[in-house]
């Protein structure tokens, strides 16, 4: 399958970094995209830098030279992790003015998977209409709510349980968390 991970500026870049992380680029075909704003998120919650898998491919969402800017060559899926609300209401609105928005644009156009890991509390009115458009139009909505069942023991254990679902609606096969009443 071919996968497209866009990371925008919200709060949560360990939640991108371990779905990269748990992405295999030798079974799967995976891209990237990064927004101007999550680059300053990366750096600052990331001191170490995004760690890409070799075999990632990056794309420049300032570019429509990228495949995905056409429902011709769509992904198999895209998952926005984290996604801000601002991009959100983009999404949800068809505002697509760079390709990261393009994409998911083609996304829901094409009928393909579109998961969006907003990350974001409290919530407006403003945020739960755009989340109602998104739902309506096909969008998987999966807020970057944890778990804490698992009992993780780590920040990043933490952020699994999370990742856990993305790869779960990705249909990945995965032993990131233990699931709900399974024997240990």
């Amino acid at each position: 399958m071919r996968f497209l991970v866009a990371i925008t500026g919200a709060s949560g870049a360990l939640y991108a970094q371990r779905l990269l992380a748990a992405l295999d680029p030798q079974a799967h075909q995976v891209h990237v995209m990064i927004s101007g704003p999550a680059r300053a998120v990366l750096a600052e919650e990331l001191p170490g830098g995004l760690r890409l898998p070799p075999g990632i491919a990056i794309h420049d969402p300032d570019s429509m030279e990228t495949p995905f800017a056409s429902g011709s060559n769509p992904p198999d899926a895209m998952v926005v992790i984290p996604c801000t609300m601002g991009t959100l209401g983009r999404i949800a609105h068809g505002l697509s003015h760079d390709a990261l928005l393009r994409a998911a644009d083609v996304m829901l156009k094409e009928r393909r998977r579109l998961i969006l890991v907003p990350r974001e509390t409290p919530l407006s009115l403003v945020h739960v209409r755009n989340m109602e458009l998104l739902l309506t139009a096909g969008a998987i909505l999966l807020p970057a709510n944890p778990s804490f069942y698992s009992r993780p023991q780590t920040v990043e254990a933490v952020a699994d349980t999370v990742v856990a679902r993305v790869l779960d609606h990705l249909g990945i096969a995965h032993r990131l968390v233990r699931r709900w009443r399974e024997e240990a």
